[in-house]
């Protein structure tokens, strides 16, 4: 090749390369084609942040929406007295959460009002936002987070006020339809904190009031000759009454058919049937199932710590922290 060939061919290949773009920046990737999102990622991430939740206020008819702890704050006021010791009001918070979480998870909360939670004590847990103090804040500040856990899954977060010394299986105490949860089981609580007005009790209710109840839950009577308690639980409780001697009738249902708040247990010492009235006399307050409100007041002055607390009234559970 000539000086003149070698000159034409260096020129031709600089402007190729100049038509190319010849310079130093580097070349642009691809954009990444956007992956579906792994189901898993929503979950994973509310697990790290504070949810909200919105909350039927029953008092104003009101829809709100709050974040999860003050919320939680709130039930715990309504639900305990605010001057108990602190781990007990934080096993309270614990099981509120729990409670919450739980509805949410299986039925959306309260479908019914459009909520994730109601005030209403009939529909969800007791709440009163006036009554929330430094305790309570302090209580649900150390458990902020925690959800009780059986396989992974929130458990249901029953309590009562005071087991009576023994807490009830579900189907002992609520007369539970579904099958058994393996985590209530029945323990000894230790209850001896409980006003002697609950420790044990007597109450008189007319008959009429009786073959009214026996009537509100199918079961009709024109008269009242004898209750006798016809199958207990295994705590003792009873869970099924025959009156007069041969029509049965759900223990858990009638209680509430009659008055919860006067008919306060179904772990009964005596019933007694007079010309116009029926006498009832037990001990404990509630239907019996999952913590002792009373029992973990008298665990807390006893030293136990909230997680304590409710994995003794809760079997085989884990306390775990679903959020910072």
């Amino acid at each position: 090749m000539n000086r003149k060939s070698i000159i034409c061919f260096a020129v031709f290949v600089c402007l190729c390369l100049a038509l190319a773009g010849c310079n130093n920046q580097p070349l642009k990737k691809p954009e990444t084609p956007q992956m579906p999102q792994n189901p898993s990622t929503p979950k994973q991430a509310a697990q790290q942040n504070e949810p909200d939740i919105t909350v039927f206020m029953h008092e104003t008819g009101e829809k709100k929406t709050m974040k999860m702890e003050e919320y939680i704050a709130g039930v715990v006021a309504g639900e305990m007295k605010n001057d108990w010791p602190v781990q007990a009001l934080a096993a309270q918070a614990i099981i509120a959460r729990t409670f919450t979480v739980e509805a949410i998870e299986t039925k959306g909360g309260v479908p019914d009002r459009g909520t994730q939670a109601s005030t209403d004590i009939k529909e969800f847990q007791a709440y009163s936002a006036k009554d929330v103090n430094d305790n309570v804040k302090k209580a649900v500040q150390m458990t902020r987070g925690m959800v009780i856990t059986y396989q992974g899954k929130p458990i249901k977060g029953w309590f009562h006020a005071s087991a009576g010394g023994i807490t009830a299986t579900a189907k002992e105490g609520l007369n539970y339809r579904d099958a058994e949860p393996p985590y209530i089981q029945s323990v000894q609580s230790p209850d001896d904190l409980a006003p002697e007005d609950v420790k044990k009790w007597t109450i008189v209710f007319p008959k009429e009031n009786v073959i009214a109840a026996m009537n509100k839950v199918g079961k009709k009577v024109s008269d009242i000759s004898s209750i006798e308690i016809g199958q207990k639980g295994p705590s003792g409780r009873a869970t099924m009454l025959k009156i007069n001697k041969n029509v049965e009738v759900s223990g858990p249902e009638l209680r509430v058919a009659l008055d919860s708040t006067k008919l306060k247990s179904m772990l009964l010492d005596k019933i007694e049937v007079s010309e116009d009235s029926v006498t009832f006399a037990g001990k404990g307050y509630g239907h019996g199932v999952g913590m002792s409100q009373w029992g973990a007041n008298s665990m807390a002055k006893d030293g136990k710590q909230p997680e304590e607390i409710v994995t003794h009234y809760f079997k085989d559970v884990k306390v775990e922290k679903r959020w910072n």
